[in-house]
């Protein structure tokens, strides 16, 4: 302490400083009497003492002028509040960090206390280097030690340059505090510790890296926005390698469920891409975490990346303005085919995508086939945006590009296949359709999938129209290949094969009639082969959408147009045919489906179903065409009679298809073949297409199997072979010759007496042959079918119905 006389000499020469030592003297006296209870042996007596040194720093008095302070606080009251921070006390601890925080606020000089405090705050919090918990055990506590270093940080700034290693060493255990509040303060510290020693923080920046990784998880999600903005700190003014150890957190934070954390990961990353010293060198690992954001569920986060990847592209567009002069004094429109409903970046933007795209793609396609499904997600999302920079130029890594759109387009994930989609469409837009279809028809002819149809139908579908119009044609027949459009009858691959077809449908328009032929010929292998009602009804529907863009009514017209070469080409292996055929079931469509246009193509349909459906084809294979051709007979004026020429191929049907299939054979599918072609004759007998004299030449050549199938087991065929007869008969009428009905009754061997008389009165046979045809079987015993019931009473049954 000065001596009054020099204290009073001061004052008298310089009145100002006189007044701050008179001051600071004063404020000395009164800690002296304070400062010794702080060795009391008591808590309450420390804890008193403490307390009245914080009244006495926050009233106001001599405490209130920093420069007064400055002398008792850093020679009297910091060494003895330092001490304290060791008491085991945990109130008079409290106390004493309070009390460090006025003083470094109230003295002129906090730096001149740091040499002190640093390493008083690192031990109570890291204490020697390999401890693994802090000595001070306080949650609280170690909050407010955290706080006080904090505080020490903005009030010294670059004076801590010196205490760099006591800082960080308190840092790095505090980030990994068990308390969450000192995670996030510790986070806030070093960001402003990076900032406050730019010169000197890079060397020891890396110290603080893994720390901070280990945080970065944290299941607070405030923790976790803290120690984002703080990595960005530390790495912006540390050591920009860092930037390497730090890149898969920050992409895994792109998954986080917060929004709050998803935008500090675009903040911090846009700010590296426009300030970081060294972010040249780490364009291609930076752009795609930013430009991942563009894709974000949250509209606040997308507009951040929005507005910070521009700021990005334009800055780094000005930067390298001598290169892209000519780019910029002649840069060309917007091409007039450029995807709706988009905004096309900046020239910098482009350019920088283009300019890295080499490296980001093949760690990209290795992403989208990644076994987590959120990495496929964002990988897949983020491929169409970088096409999108690309443009043309995509062209040069086309091959990696398609290759893993291929894969990608299996994914069981809808939200893989719809980005994996939109990119097919943006290779369509921006790269020449020569190329891309060389490349994906290639692909196809090796092994057809429907992945590879998918990202064909989506690049066709993005493709220009006058641009895809000269490739239509190629398009069209090498679809219609039987090992593309035949290849798999799964629903999957025929709904894709279908939007190739809708694909060029919708984009070629009135074009399409180029390859109408082929269009439909695929078409109709999508109605054959598939298994689901939906899938036809929507082939169905694009042959309508043909129809109309070649100017025609309908499908209908479309086959009428096309009947003769889809019959050739599907009936030119007939002779091989079995029931699993793709060309039967084609042939089947074209005949159920072509309507009034069946009945031109006659001289292609008869000779292909005299030859298939002769005995020894495949039992299941005539059961099908059987079936078929039931169908078209019931609508015969609308279907195969639509042009009146069905009566000329009349002998060809009776003799040839179904005089053999009405043959007896044993076995259950020789039986099921002769219902079917007894059901085939009843569809014709009643199609009101043949005239009387026609039936009757029906009559003459099938009556005898006819009268054979009804003592087949099944009743379904006796009664379909009753109802025929008795359509023979009535054509008939008294035209009958008797001797022909008499040889009909042995048929009716062993039936009732009354049945045949019925039979004889009904279809008005002369009385004196009637008395003959009931004297003949009079005495003929009863005996009933296998079903329990007499043949004729059967058939009197079914005469009586009809």
């Amino acid at each position: 302490m000065a001596a009054p006389g020099v204290a009073e000499a001061v004052a008298a020469s310089h009145p100002a400083e006189g007044a701050e030592m008179a001051e600071a003297a004063e404020l000395s006296r009164a800690l002296s009497r304070l400062l010794p209870g702080l060795e009391a042996d008591s808590k309450p007596g420390r804890r008193r003492a403490l307390e009245a040194l914080r009244r006495a720093l926050e009233e106001p008095g001599p405490a209130a002028d920093p420069t007064a302070f400055q002398g008792p606080w850093a020679r009297l009251l910091l060494p003895r509040l330092l001490r304290c921070l060791s008491d085991p006390a945990e109130g008079c601890r409290a106390l004493a960090v309070h009390l460090l925080g006025l003083g470094l606020r109230r003295a002129a000089r906090p730096r001149d206390a740091l040499p002190r405090l640093l390493p008083a705050l690192a031990a109570r919090l890291a204490g020697p280097e390999p401890a693994r918990r802090p000595p001070e055990a306080c949650e609280e506590l170690r909050l407010a030690l955290v706080q006080l270093l904090g505080l020490a940080v903005d009030l010294c700034g670059a004076a801590l340059a010196p205490h760099l290693d006591d800082a960080l060493r308190a840092l790095r255990c505090s980030l990994l505090d068990p308390f969450a509040a000192v995670r996030r303060e510790s986070c806030s510290c070093a960001a402003a510790l990076a900032q406050a020693t730019p010169d000197h923080f890079h060397m020891q920046s890396e110290s603080l890296i893994g720390p901070l990784m280990q945080t970065i998880s944290h299941q607070h999600w405030k923790v976790r926005v803290a120690t984002v903005e703080a990595t960005g700190a530390v790495i912006q003014f540390g050591n920009g390698k860092s930037v390497d150890d730090v890149l898969s957190h920050f992409a895994q934070r792109l998954f986080d469920d917060v929004p709050q954390v998803r935008r500090a990961v675009a903040s911090v990353v846009g700010g590296w891409l426009l300030r970081l010293r060294d972010r040249y060198s780490f364009f291609h690992k930076l752009i795609p975490l930013l430009l991942s954001s563009l894709n974000d569920e949250v509209p606040e986060v997308r507009q951040l990346a929005v507005s910070l990847w521009e700021e990005v592209g334009l800055q780094w567009q000005k930067e390298n303005e001598e290169d892209l002069k000519d780019k910029l004094d002649f840069a060309p429109p917007t091409p007039p085919h450029y995807p709706p409903h988009e905004h096309r970046p900046v020239l910098g933007c482009r350019e920088l995508v283009f300019r890295n795209l080499s490296k980001i793609l093949p760690a990209l396609c290795h992403d989208i086939t990644d076994w987590v499904v959120g990495t496929r997600v964002k990988s897949a999302q983020l491929l169409p945006v970088l096409l999108l920079h690309a443009e043309d130029h995509a062209t040069q890594h086309l091959e990696i590009i398609l290759r893993t759109l291929f894969q990608a387009c299996t994914d069981e994930e809808a939200a893989v296949v719809h980005s994996c989609t939109r990119s097919a469409e943006l290779v369509g837009t921006f790269v020449s359709p020569e190329v891309f279809l060389r490349l994906i028809l290639s692909t196809l002819k090796k092994a057809p999938s429907a992945s590879g149809l998918l990202v064909l139908a989506s690049a066709m579908r993005g493709c220009p129209r006058e641009a895809l119009q000269p490739h239509l044609a190629a398009i069209a027949t090498e679809l219609a290949q039987a090992h593309i459009c035949q290849a798999s009858e799964n629903d999957l691959y025929l709904e894709r094969l279908l939007l190739c077809v809708q694909s060029l449908v919708s984009v070629c328009r009135e074009d399409c009639g180029v390859a109408s032929l082929q269009l439909m010929d695929v078409l109709l292998t999508i109605v054959a082969l598939a298994g689901a009602t939906g899938l036809r009804d929507k082939a169905q529907e694009t042959m309508d959408l043909l129809a109309r863009a070649e100017g025609v009514g309908g499908c209908q017209d479309l086959y009428r147009k096309h009947m003769g070469p889809l019959l050739e080409r599907v009936t030119a292996s007939h002779l091989d045919w079995t029931a699993h055929s793709p060309e039967l079931l084609q042939f089947s469509v074209i005949i159920t489906q072509s309507g009034p246009a069946l009945g031109e193509a006659l001289p292609h349909v008869m000779p292909t179903l005299r030859a298939c459906l002769q005995p020894s084809r495949d039992p299941q294979m005539r059961l099908k065409l059987f079936s078929i051709l039931s169908t078209v007979l019931l609508r015969a004026t609308d279907t195969i009679d639509s042009q009146g020429q069905f009566p000329s191929y009349l002998e060809t049907v009776t003799k040839d298809i179904l005089a053999p299939n009405l043959q007896w054979h044993a076995g259950r599918t020789a039986a099921a073949n002769r219902t079917a072609a007894v059901s085939c004759l009843w569809a014709l007998t009643s199609s009101e297409v043949l005239s009387a004299k026609q039936i009757q030449d029906v009559q003459e050549t099938l009556m005898p199997q006819v009268l054979t199938t009804l003592e087949e087991d099944s009743q379904m065929t006796r009664l379909i072979s009753c109802r025929i007869i008795n359509t023979f008969l009535k054509t008939s009428g008294s035209m009958t010759d008797p001797e022909k009905l008499i040889k009909i009754y042995p048929e009716f061997h062993n039936s009732k007496k009354q049945s045949l008389s019925v039979l004889s009165t009904e279809y008005n046979v002369e009385p004196a042959w009637r008395k003959r045809c009931v004297d003949a079987a009079f005495g003929i015993k009863t005996a009933l079918n296998p079903r329990g019931g007499s043949v004729a009473w059967t058939l009197h049954s079914a005469l009586k119905q009809r």
